[in-house]
């Protein structure tokens, strides 16, 4: 491919995954089970190719691309159109959605092998991978809002699969309710760039923010920049499941586990950090906007790790927090590394979650487990490989990146960053305690499947939902999956192993992301004080061996050993004497219940208010039938002089002339009478 990007090329990229779920989608019935996951997964495998190519060409060649494909109107010189832009940022998101998304597809093959909407479930994954490629690809704020709103679109069919269970269709409505918060103050953010910038593009756009950076919010003394700045990052909030917006992640796992893995893993989650990361020539110009960042990022670092269910779907909030605190520290490129690695070993983990799931007929309470390591060796190694990464062991793809952005938060020195250096550090004992927490009662200890429980779904454990609960058969044993469910897992399992030595040198320490990501070095620091530190991946694995992190991982993981296979009486006991933490932890901070009784309500409050006194009050009673009613008062009055007799409307006339002669000529009779 030459250093010049072709946009025919280009556009195979997203078409492609939308031509599968069209044809999957209207013609599944027709063309059947194979040929609807032949044709999507078909549709994904182009769009991987093209992206691997298109990768190479921006990492070998330099190639570059920023143009208009087709122009939609053009008002007042406001263009709205779809464009491409293909940077080393663009590259690198086309190629691991693509190939998330491709895993995800074969995975399917197997994990919804038995589901009656087989054809409508792939069509709605590629339907999935469009629109995250075209939010990925756009060089324009319409673009981007297209594809951030498709996305949110997808994700509410996706979660809501399987619509006859009330608890899948509360989840959907849940994701979409919160989503359309952040979406909020996305599009004001937007807006505002638009109404002050004048145009949809990025180049012009942030061409103009040193000129915005200048203005003052109306009617406050916040900096325009700073608004901007924080409306976008809510949206990001919203998308990326940042506290307080992020309590719709942990329900969307009522979707199918494919679903789960494609959206915690690399796209819907994603799509926050990587806004945010784009907008980084504007985000430079508020460091107030970049506190916050930091901040919030740090607090779902931190407590969102706590919880004591669903832990790979918490530990991905929590993930997601490191991304937004090194956004926060000016280390896009660190945050956007970290979104890579993730998306790699947490699409693994996930996908090995189903596997088991698959292997123990759809029972999903792993206090039933235990001992699954001898009957499903594929999934157990690989399960093993992605914990190592997700809890940063040195030389795991996880390690590189979350040591990078504990060192960057080290290094930046904007308001909150001691808290969020605290966060982050702190949060890798939790990850680490609860991740092989469930590895190990899961693959290790004592067998406890294939006989009777008495659980019924109040565990207090990972339970991820299902649209079946079957389990195994008393002496029954559990099963290794089929080799399209185990081979992701192994092809997934390489990059989350190998990726973060390879590419930390190239990502972060190169120009890979120059003309991508704008950081002011001069106020903001923290990527010069990393390459300094740098010497190299395999150095970079050796000291880290002494680092903090990883004397706090392993104390997590000892920790996990000794309380669940051990001594499993300690976490019973901690349970009873510190009960109220407990609790805390296990209604998730109280976060559903406040949203439920205390915020619902008061917005249907404010809601029911609008509508009775502004709608119905207001506009139905003052202004719609109030002039109405003017309007009659007035007829009644005018129709008072409409006789229908000739010598009334001849006085009415002789009346209006002799009005109209007397207001023209008093001037002239009041001089008259001074002269």
């Amino acid at each position: 491919m030459s250093a010049t990007l072709s946009p025919s090329t280009l556009l195979w990229v997203p078409l492609a995954p939308l031509a599968g779920s069209i044809i999957a989608g209207f013609f599944g019935k027709t063309i059947g089970r194979r040929g609807a996951h032949t044709v999507t997964i078909l549709g994904v495998l182009i769009s991987f190719i093209v992206s691997a190519m298109v990768l190479k060409s921006v990492a070998v060649d330099g190639a570059r691309f920023n143009a208009t494909i087709y122009e939609w109107m053009n008002l007042g010189g406001l263009k709205m159109e779809i464009g491409f832009l293909v940077d080393g940022l663009t590259a690198m998101m086309m190629a691991v959605v693509s190939f998330v998304s491709l895993m995800v597809h074969i995975y399917t093959i197997g994990y919804m092998e038995e589901d009656p909407g087989y054809q409508r479930f792939f069509s709605y994954i590629s339907l999935f991978t469009f629109s995250m490629l075209m939010l990925v690809m756009s060089n324009n704020f319409l673009q981007l809002f297209f594809g951030w709103e498709a996305v949110g679109l997808v994700s509410y069919l996706l979660i809501g699969f399987w619509y006859t269970r009330p608890t899948a269709i509360f989840a959907n409505m849940k994701a979409f309710i919160v989503n359309r918060v952040g979406d909020f103050g996305f599009i004001l953010g937007i807006g505002l760039i638009v109404a002050n910038a004048g145009t949809f593009g990025y180049a012009e756009a942030f061409a103009k923010g040193p000129e915005l950076a200048k203005l003052v919010f109306p009617g406050s003394e916040w900096m325009l920049i700073t608004v901007i700045c924080i409306c976008l990052f809510i949206g990001a909030m919203g998308k990326s499941a940042q506290f307080p917006l992020h309590v719709w992640l942990p329900d969307s796992m009522e979707g199918p586990t494919p679903i789960s893995a494609l959206i915690h893993a690399a796209t819907m989650v994603t799509a926050g950090i990587f806004m945010v990361a784009r907008m980084s020539p504007l985000f430079e110009l508020s460091d107030t906007a970049l506190s916050v960042v930091m901040v919030i990022g740090a607090i779902t670092a931190l407590f969102m790790g706590f919880d004591i269910k669903r832990v790979v779907a918490y530990s991905t909030l929590s993930q997601l927090g490191y991304m937004t605190v090194a956004l926060g520290a000016s280390a896009y490129s660190v945050a956007v590394f970290h979104l890579m690695t993730h998306a790699f070993f947490k699409a693994l983990l996930f996908l090995a979650a189903g596997s088991v799931i698959i292997g123990m007929h759809h029972d999903q309470d792993i206090r039933n487990m235990g001992g699954l390591r001898k009957y499903m060796r594929i999934t157990w190694i690989t399960s093993l490989l992605g914990s190592l990464a997700l809890i940063g062991t040195p030389l795991f793809a996880g390690f590189y990146s979350k040591d990078s952005i504990i060192e960057a938060v080290h290094a930046s020195h904007l308001t909150g960053s001691g808290f969020a250096y605290f966060a982050v550090a702190a949060g890798v004992f939790v990850t680490a305690f609860y991740s092989f927490r469930m590895y190990f009662l899961v693959f290790h200890g004592k067998e406890r499947f294939g006989q009777a429980h008495n659980h019924h779904g109040d565990s207090d454990d990972e339970e991820p939902a299902s649209d079946q609960h079957h389990g195994l058969a008393a002496g029954e044993k559990p099963h290794e999956s089929p080799w399209v469910v185990t081979a992701p897992l192994v092809l997934l399992a390489v990059p989350s192993v190998v990726i973060g030595f390879i590419t930390i040198g190239p990502l972060l320490f190169t120009d890979f992301f120059k003309d991508s990501i704008f950081v002011d070095l001069e106020h903001h620091p923290a990527m010069e004080e990393l390459a300094k530190e740098f010497h190299g991946a395999a150095v970079m694995a050796w000291h880290g061996l002494g680092s903090l992190p990883f004397w706090l991982a392993l104390i997590g993981v000892a920790m996990a050993y000794v309380f669940y296979l051990v001594k499993p009486e300690i976490p019973a006991a901690i349970k009873a004497r510190f009960g109220f933490v407990y609790r805390l932890l296990d209604n998730k901070y109280y976060m559903d219940w406040i949203n439920e009784h205390i915020v619902a309500p008061a917005a249907r409050g404010v809601g029911q208010g609008l509508w009775k006194g502004g709608d119905a009050g207001l506009i139905d009673t003052v202004v719609i039938d109030g002039s109405a009613r003017a309007v009659g008062v007035m007829a009644s009055v005018v129709r008072l002089v409409q006789t229908g007799y000739l010598y009334w409307y001849a006085l009415v006339m002789i009346l209006g002339v002799i009005g109209l002669m007397t207001w023209q000529l008093w001037p002239y009779m009041r001089a008259l009478k001074g002269f």
